[in-house]
């Protein structure tokens, strides 16, 4: 019987090690440095694998090896930073889907703060956004099921499902004395990327809520448009928007900065360098442009204003940025899942990490107070930091928060006003308020002539 037992242990423990080896394995398949596999990582793990056969042995439930294994991995990646993650099989498929633009959930980014699920925002247009769900919102339930200890993988899948079914989930909102919940019904959540319109002044306004395979083309059908209705200016607007693709990042920026200039750069640990240069062909009319954001404006998103700020292209007008200068890189599995590891840090054309700092607007003009703190990124758990960085202030700052007005009918938390559409009016917004200023101040004083010699001459007799 002993000898059957000790088998089996062995057993366990060669199968525990040859899943590890697996993972290292395809680690190296992607040019991994071999140093990983010292001896030393031999011998820690030597020390799962013995924890893996008394479970398998002694655990009061017979439970599955491969559970305890994906069960681990979880574990290990929780250690790293909060964008590193284990995708089991479905949930990898959902990301690869993702990128697409389109999925069945709710619509909610969400991160890790103070070891609780929190809402960084909702998507525009989307179930969770129209049933009033907020920035800053902690989430402590999904349907029944505590949100204690759940990555945000878990988390997603949980609220991601078909259309037509609904999802319950259960919030604590600062300030609200009691928890509420939101009963959504999922749909497929189909970002349209880019949103264009005019405004008065000749003014074009190109919204960016995400970076997909689609949205450079969509952000130049959008400009040629503009351009035929006689744009003299454009509004970038980039406020809440999560971020996506690297690529398609730097293939929006080149459509603004013009051909053969760095957009972004990315280091990795040994210091390996890859710049991402403009391949753009043609030189983009030299028009004023004012880019919005606001602490909801995350990863490429950063990448668009940090380019545009650098190279003098626009002006940045809202409050600081996010915050996530990090790089992820999906590694699929052998078994169908995926691995999203952090593998590199991104630097703005002029060197600024902005990591954990985000990128300080020309112009700072507050939004609407909120009830809840903003989240960044440096306040997510066990995010990286960037040696001997830390935000700094802009020295010019304008229309700062002050306390909402009591309405003179004494009701409380009213909505703001709202056109057909169901968005909020623009007069609402003063943000987009001041840019639209700026841009018609900067139209009039480019469009003023000096008075010529001659004239004064005339006019002085």
């Amino acid at each position: 019987m002993d000898g059957k037992r000790q088998s089996d242990r062995m057993k366990m423990g060669w199968v525990a090690l040859v899943l590890v080896t697996l993972l290292l394995g395809v680690l190296i398949a992607k040019g991994w440095d071999r140093g990983v596999l010292a001896t030393e990582t031999y011998e820690e793990l030597k020390t799962f694998t013995e924890v893996l056969a008394l479970v398998q042995k002694h655990y009061v439930e017979e439970v599955k090896t491969k559970d305890l294994v994906y069960g681990a991995i979880r574990g290990m990646l929780t250690t790293l930073d909060p964008h590193s993650a284990f995708m089991p099989p479905d949930v990898y498929k959902e990301v690869q889907v993702e990128t697409k633009g389109e999925f069945g959930g709710v619509g909610i980014q969400i991160g890790i703060k103070e070891n609780r699920l929190t809402v960084i925002a909702p998507i525009d247009g989307t179930p969770a956004e129209r049933a009033g769900i907020k920035a800053g919102d902690y989430i402590i339930k999904v349907n029944e099921e505590s949100t204690k200890d759940m990555t945000l993988v878990d988390a997603v899948q949980k609220m991601r499902g078909p259309k037509g079914t609904k999802v319950t989930i259960t919030i604590q909102r600062e300030g609200a004395a009691e928890p509420m919940a939101f009963v959504l019904t999922r749909e497929i959540i189909k970002i349209e990327s880019v949103r264009s319109k005019m405004l008065d002044g000749n003014i074009g306004y190109i919204r960016v809520t995400q970076f997909q395979d689609q949205t450079a083309k969509d952000v130049s059908a959008a400009l040629r448009k503009l351009h035929e209705q006689k744009m003299q200016s454009l509004i970038l607007d980039l406020r809440n928007n999560p971020g996506g693709l690297l690529t398609s990042a730097v293939e929006v920026s080149e459509q603004f900065v013009g051909p053969n200039r760095l957009i972004v750069y990315i280091k990795t640990r040994e210091g390996r360098k890859d710049d991402y240069v403009s391949h753009s062909k043609e030189q983009p009319d030299d028009y004023p442009i004012v880019a919005l954001v606001n602490e909801g404006s995350a990863s490429a998103s950063e990448i668009v204003a940090g380019a545009l700020q650098d190279w003098g292209r626009a002006v940045i007008i809202g409050v600081q940025t996010f915050g996530k200068g990090s790089v992820q890189t999906i590694l699929p599995l052998g078994d169908g899942s995926g691995l999203r590891l952090t593998t590199a840090k991104y630097y703005t054309p002029k060197g600024r990490s902005i990591h954990g700092v985000g990128i300080n607007p020309d112009i700072v003009v507050k939004g609407k107070p909120t009830a809840a703190p903003p989240l960044r990124e440096r306040d997510l758990d066990k995010t990286l930091r960037e040696p001997g960085t830390s935000p700094h202030p802009s020295p010019l700052q304008e229309n700062p928060a002050a306390p909402k007005p009591e309405p003179k009918d004494g009701k409380k938390d009213r909505e703001p006003a709202k056109d057909k559409e169901g968005k909020e009016k623009d007069e609402e917004d003063p943000q987009l308020q001041k840019a639209v200023e700026l841009l018609k101040s900067w139209i009039i004083f480019k469009d003023l002539r000096p008075v010529k010699r001659d004239d004064r001459v005339e006019r002085s007799k």
